[in-house]
């Protein structure tokens, strides 16, 4: 299996009045559907201003979201979607690194390809747009970084190996845990979501609550939120 791991379709906020402008900004990686989309809808529900980058994405319906296409695996990439950000908007309050991807399949068969898309998609793009966003945040008033994993990426068993994502997931964990105290003093706080497999639209909306949770709880850095609705290993011999 391989693709977009958050690819159900969730679509994004349609323009509307009513809603309470905020003033703040979030770049949110990976929005094109799924989990991504949901989150641009959630920020836009609670008044931010967002940029939305995925490699293809198809216009926004309203001014206060931004598309920026391109691979944040390369650094130019990444420079390009936080430029835009802070070219549009002005600031950059959160940024959502929710880009991953899966291939699932026997460890004994991975590819030196496998590895470059999984490791570029979920690792390389991370540092690179992170590096620059929280540059970003410490330069004018401290920010929020939430590491979204690739779906089921902790979740894998005897019927979907996905070693390459079980080992994203945990660099990412130990990068949330090793920023949030690098940061803490420039006011930025840094943490994770991991959500199991995604089957169902609820469950989009319970990652999407999650990393709202987050980003309404100042106190909260370094944090990793399990978002699995009680996997199998959990719940045995209940």
């Amino acid at each position: 299996m391989k693709g977009d791991p958050h690819g159900l379709i969730v679509r994004w906020p349609m323009a509307g009045a009513g809603r309470v402008m905020t003033g703040k900004v979030a770049v949110i990686t990976g929005a094109a559907e799924g989990i991504g989309a949901g989150l641009v809808a959630g920020y836009r529900g609670r008044g931010w201003s967002v940029l939305a980058s995925a490699t293809i994405l198809r216009p926004p319906n309203e001014p206060e979201v931004l598309a920026v296409e391109g691979d944040i695996a390369d650094p130019a990439g990444s420079d390009r979607v936080i430029d835009a950000a802070l070219e549009r908007f002005g600031r950059l309050d959160t940024l959502v690194n929710n880009a991953g991807m899966i291939i699932s399949k026997p460890f004994a068969d991975y590819t030196a390809a496998d590895y470059a898309d999984v490791v570029g998609v979920s690792l390389t793009g991370f540092i690179w747009i992170t590096q620059r966003a929280i540059a970003a945040m410490t330069t004018w008033y401290g920010g929020h970084v939430v590491n979204v994993s690739a779906a089921g990426a902790g979740s894998a068993g005897s019927g979907t190996p996905a070693v390459l994502a079980a080992l994203t997931e945990g660099g990412l964990a130990a990068a949330t845990r090793s920023l949030a105290v690098e940061y803490a003093s420039f006011g930025v706080r840094v943490n994770a979501v991991f959500p199991g497999i995604i089957e169902a639209p609820a469950q989009v909306s319970g990652i999407v609550d999650g990393v709202l949770f987050l980003e309404s709880s100042p106190y909260i850095t370094g944090e990793i939120l399990h978002i699995d609705g009680a996997p199998e290993s959990l719940t045995a011999g209940r």
